[in-house]
């Protein structure tokens, strides 16, 4: 019969299981009215002051007095939208129909500025396709495969570009430029907001799993410390024939009809077991570095070690930070498959035990 503490952790676990997986693919906003989901849309007549989105679609119908940042999927201002600072867009495609008072700053598979579209500055965009129907009342610099200036197009400043530029030039008011190192750093413009918000994102992520692990499971996160603190080499060995060894065998059961439903499942667990494996790297590796200034707290650990982790990604150096996050989800994952055999070995003697009887020594 389950008891009363593992119920709790398992509504615990499920609770967060819940919020952690649902916030993935869903679009995370920042509105005043707080509105979320898979598409975030401010209606016709509604106001919110701010607009942060991942993941999911972006629809302004109504008005943002300030700024608009979204990743990873589509924006579309309607004829009636209004943004009253700048725009910020990296994902599918972007659409302004309607007025965007600011700079707009894109990089995305397309960009379209219809014919009642406003840009009220400057436009700078790293695209595959542009067109500009409407009014740019700044200058532009668009890196893009094809550009196409439509009949009602008017651009008050300056157009560099860099591409095939067709139609109506005489809608460009300053010089027309022809730039081809914009095909490589107009679209760097955008990369950084774009690197910088999913990786505050995962954080964030990384820290709610990682504070219900240490919360949930106590002694077992500081077990997997410890393995990492007293045999590095040997946990990241062991960490090395899993990450290797689990996707080698997940090919092959997928090769078979019969164990296709069973490579997928195992890919499922297969990602989780190294999400976890990630966050308790991170977090020994800071639990071993602050036990050496003294510093014992668990929390803290994984405060740092996350943050730390999450910063790496960000080195302007290449492949140093990759490759350190690499070898410290090897040493988690080692630590935490050995921390789990422990367990379960644990778990069989005490069995045995039981099975014995108080008389009787248990069978080795």
């Amino acid at each position: 019969m389950v008891g009363s503490s593992t119920r709790s952790r398992l509504v615990v676990i499920a609770v967060v299981a819940l919020a952690v997986v649902g916030t993935v693919p869903v679009l995370v906003a920042a509105q005043s009215n707080g509105q979320t989901g898979g598409t975030v849309v401010v209606e016709e007549g509604e106001t919110v002051e701010t607009l942060e989105g991942i993941g999911g679609s972006v629809v302004v119908r109504g008005t943002v007095t300030n700024d608009v940042s979204a990743v990873g999927g589509d924006v579309r201002v309607e004829r009636t939208g209004s943004v009253g600072g700048d725009l910020e867009a990296a994902g599918g495609s972007v659409t302004i129909a309607g007025t965007v008072e600011g700079d707009v700053a894109v990089g995305a598979g397309s960009l379209t500025i219809a014919e009642n579209g406003t840009v009220g500055q400057d436009l700078t965009a790293g695209v595959g396709s542009a067109t500009i129907e409407g009014t740019i009342e700044g200058d532009a610099e668009i890196g893009a495969e094809t550009i196409r200036l439509g009949e009602s197009a008017s651009i008050a400043g300056d157009l560099r570009y860099d591409g095939d530029l067709e139609g109506n030039t005489d809608a460009v008011a300053g010089d027309v430029v022809e730039d081809s190192s914009l095909g490589v750093d107009v679209a760097p413009t955008v990369q950084p907001f774009a690197s910088w918000l999913f990786t505050a994102y995962a954080l964030a992520v990384n820290l709610l799993l990682g504070a219900a692990l240490l919360a949930l499971f106590p002694r077992f996160s500081d077990g997997v410390a410890d393995r990492v603190a007293s045999g590095p080499v040997r946990s990241g060995l062991v960490g090395l024939l899993v990450a290797v060894g689990i996707p080698v065998l997940l090919i092959a059961l997928a090769i078979t009809v019969i164990g296709l439903p069973l490579s997928l499942v195992g890919g499922f667990a297969f990602g989780l077991l190294l999400w976890i494996g990630i966050i308790y790297g991170r977090f020994a590796v800071a639990a071993w570095l602050l036990s050496l200034v003294g510093l014992g707290n668990r929390w803290l650990a994984l405060v740092v070690g996350l943050v730390a982790g999450a910063a790496l990604g960000q080195l302007p150096i290449p492949f140093v930070g990759g490759v350190i996050n690499l070898l410290v989800l090897l040493l988690g994952l080692g630590a935490l498959v050995r921390a789990l055999y422990g367990h379960w070995r644990a778990g069989r003697k005490r069995g045995r035990e039981r099975r014995a009887g108080p008389d009787e020594p248990a069978a080795e």
